[in-house]
């Protein structure tokens, strides 16, 4: 046998040592990057309408900065609490699957970060891609602290539409003259609705419409004959929204970052907590003319709302031969009027997954647990010898499922379940259905007080949930966009008036329904969902309208351990707060 001579040993050596480099680097690339992010929770004084205000930031940024990442990729945030309020961050459309830990609702996956105590945030995006959003919560924080998740396709991977000559960040949020968080807290406290947002904003700023604010309006210049990717969220607090451009079209390709089968529409409809991705072609050639950008609210409840619009003004970048743009004509948008429910329902009816080999739509097609939910107002009785500003100035206003109104237990739900310690905190008898049946949409109960309550439902692992969300009547019908935490789902129904269970499931679509993380239960009418429960952990669902889920418009689910090493819910962090 012949030795190995010195320089083939070291080129075998070599050419191992780089085939081990190339599978680290495939596998590296394969299992994402590690992402670090530090968000500092700090006062920021801003000033809007002539009215200066210190708001509650991450990183002094109104609106926050976007947390970009790739498909694949291990996200670490560390939050520091600089301000005297508790606070807690979610990541909005996130699954964390199997870091329950890091969703962020208070009291339900953690407790509060206190005052000068930080919290990591550590989770992976497994398979999703898209726009989405985080935001603080707990109370009414999320009216400032709040931003963008941008999450890019893996390497190499493309986009299943045009590739866009520029992307675009456009958040709708909103703007109080006073203090958020003494708005609500005096509203629990006498029983009345909420005082209303003096103005939306269009990326924090509120536009030339209102007062005092022709330079606080956001400038998107764009170039002629080009593709542009908007990426619009609805952060306001409490106002789903109308969004259009004037004399422009765009074409959606994503909801709630999911792909849908491409449409074109000159209006939109984003409520609190949807994002929405559209293309926008400019005009081939300069045309001489802006166009405003404009949002306003879609409100059909009774009580009183900020009617009012933002806009933000589309600029082409004109050749020098032109004028200067301080003359041109400035087009106006034409909005649905403020209670288009027809508009609406069409338009939340065009939405359709890909469903293709790539992007399949796994809707379940069989249901191992069904759930009738009515979702809406009620009343909690007044404290004796006390007078409240809520129905008929004797009652305060509540909100509830299933009649049930959520109230939050002193610790995290999630710290119970895992520690087998829920006695006392929770208990897990949430009606699957209503207690009492009535004509939901019709003339309600004589009663309408709700139940309190800290109730869940349990669902063991894997289990495939159909859920019906039927508004109710009770206080007038409204429209109620639903969050479910942990879990995407698919939009298989929706219809006015009361759910019919023996004719309404043969009209489900179970072919290429829209997956969402939010929803709108249509005003009078039900929405129907199913989902698999494939998420080990405590997942919040609530009304997105703020000021709903502080009346108690929310609720649980528990998702048990499965069988394999990826079903379990992992430990808990060692920092996770105390409360």
């Amino acid at each position: 046998m012949v030795a190995s001579s010195p320089c083939r040993f070291s080129s075998m050596a070599s050419a191992m040592l780089f085939s081990v480099l190339v599978v680290f680097i495939l596998l590296e690339n394969a299992a994402g990057e590690t992402r670090h992010y530090k968000f500092n929770i700090e006062y920021h004084n801003v000033t809007r309408l002539c009215h200066t205000r210190t708001l509650l930031t991450v990183n002094r940024k109104f609106p926050g900065r976007p947390l970009v990442a790739r498909e694949g990729d291990r996200v670490i945030v560390k939050v520091v609490n600089h301000i005297a309020n508790n606070v807690t961050l979610h990541w909005h459309g996130i699954r964390q699957l199997t870091t329950g830990w890091s969703d962020g609702p208070s009291y339900i996956t953690q407790c509060p970060i206190q005052t000068n105590q930080s919290y990591i945030y550590n989770f992976t995006i497994t398979g999703q891609r898209g726009t989405l959003w985080w935001h603080a919560h707990i109370s009414w924080l999320r009216v400032s602290i709040y931003g963008p998740i941008i999450i890019l396709p893996k390497r190499n991977e493309s986009y299943p539409f045009v590739k866009p000559h520029k992307e675009v960040i456009i958040m709708l949020g909103e703007w109080f003259n006073s203090d958020p968080e003494a708005i609500i807290s005096q509203a629990l406290q006498t029983g009345g609705g909420p005082n209303v947002s003096d103005a939306y904003t269009i990326n924090g700023l509120p536009g030339l419409l209102y007062n005092c604010s022709s330079k606080d309006t956001y400038k998107l210049k764009v170039k002629p004959g080009k593709t542009y990717l908007l990426r619009l969220i609805n952060a306001a607090l409490n106002d789903e929204l109308f969004f259009s451009i004037a004399n422009h079209t765009v074409t959606v390709v994503e909801g709630d970052a999911i792909y849908t089968k491409p449409f074109e529409t000159d209006k939109l409809l984003i409520s609190p907590g949807q994002t929405t991705n559209v293309l926008l072609k400019t005009k081939p050639e300069y045309p001489n003319a802006s166009f405003l950008m404009a949002a306003s609210p879609y409100f059909t409840g009774q009580g009183t709302f900020d009617n009012s619009t933002t806009v933000g003004i589309l600029e082409y970048e004109h050749p020098s031969n032109h004028k200067s743009s301080k003359t041109l004509t400035l087009m106006q948008p034409t909005l649905p009027s403020i209670n288009a429910t027809g508009f609406v329902a069409n338009y939340t009816g065009r939405f359709r997954s890909l469903a293709n080999a790539k992007f399949p739509a796994n809707v379940p097609k069989t249901v191992d647990k069904k759930f009738f939910f009515t979702v809406g107002l009620g009343t909690s009785p007044c404290p004796k010898n006390t007078t409240c500003q809520g129905p008929n100035n004797s009652s305060k206003f509540a909100a509830s499922v299933n009649n049930v109104s959520f109230s939050f237990p002193t610790v995290a739900i999630l710290q119970a379940h895992y520690f087998g310690q829920s006695n006392g905190v929770y208990t897990t008898d949430f009606p699957t259905q209503p207690l009492i049946p009535f004509n939901y949409t019709g003339t309600g109960p004589n009663n309408t007080n709700v139940i309190n309550g800290t109730r869940v439902v349990v669902l063991p692992f894997n289990t495939s949930v159909e859920l019906v969300l039927q508004d109710t009547g009770i206080l007038g019908a409204e429209s109620h966009p639903l969050h479910l935490h942990g879990h995407n789902f698919f939009i298989v129904g929706q219809g006015f008036g009361n759910f019919d269970p023996s004719k309404d499931p043969a009209k489900f679509n179970l072919v290429d329904p829209m997956e969402r993380n939010t929803a709108g239960v249509p005003s009078g009418g039900w929405i129907a969902l199913r989902f698999l429960a494939d998420n080990p952990g405590a997942w919040f669902m609530h009304c997105h309208l703020d000021v709903h889920t502080s009346w108690g418009l929310r609720m649980a689910w528990i998702v048990l351990d499965g069988a394999g090493p990826n079903q379990k819910l992992q430990p808990p962090p060692s920092d996770l707060p105390k409360c």
